[in-house]
């Protein structure tokens, strides 16, 4: 099965996949809440799950899916490579990730690794995945001062929206900055976007 919301991207799956008669697409997902209902009605032994979709995003489709079939073997799909996505896709049940980006003669491979029960991350996004492991995690709290802050509020706005003191905020950001060795405010919600702390 695939699920994506580009029609564009399913039928250019579509059509490499069904080129090789290993390979039949039983189902296309246009959304996560399409996903779950196809999973349910198919079955198929592996589903390739786009990330950011409509309704249920590619994370909650899979952990959905899970829910409904411990074994289900979903490979996340996607252009982003942030360890914080990886991370919680893996979490959520993905048995593997696959940038869009990836040859076409490579994804049958990786289709019928994952198939075969191999976990499958790609080298770009295990050491993606690995370098976040020797970082220090953002906070609940950390990661939305950064997010207010990235709409471009001030501390002491960022404090009113929350209920704290803007010495607090002070702390966040200062802890902020440390854990993402980051210059500056700006460069600090540059590398939370790139490592996928939220979506632009």
């Amino acid at each position: 099965m695939i699920a994506d919301d580009h029609p564009l991207m399913r039928g250019g799956i579509a059509a490499v996949l069904s080129s090789n008669p290993r390979f039949s697409v039983v189902a296309e997902a246009e959304d996560g809440d399409s996903a779950v209902e196809q999973y349910q009605r198919w079955r198929p032994d592996v589903t390739l799950m786009d990330l950011q979709m409509p309704g249920l995003n590619g994370i909650e489709a899979t952990s959905a899916i899970r829910r409904i079939d411990p074994e289900a073997r979903i490979i996340i799909l996607t252009t982003f490579g942030g360890d914080v996505q990886v991370a919680r896709g893996l979490k959520a049940g993905a048995t593997g990730y696959v940038l869009k980006n990836l040859a076409r003669t490579v994804l049958g491979d990786y289709i019928l690794s994952v198939h075969a029960g191999r976990r499958l991350l790609p080298p770009p996004v295990a050491a993606s995945l690995a370098n976040s492991f020797q970082l220090d995690a953002l906070s609940k709290r950390e990661i939305e001062v950064l997010r207010l802050v990235g709409e471009g509020n001030s501390n002491q706005r960022v404090a009113d929206q929350l209920g704290l003191s803007e010495d607090t905020i002070k702390a966040h950001m200062k802890a902020i900055l440390q854990k993402l060795d980051a210059r500056d405010r700006t460069h600090a919600v540059m590398i939370a976007l790139r490592r996928g702390y939220w979506e632009s």
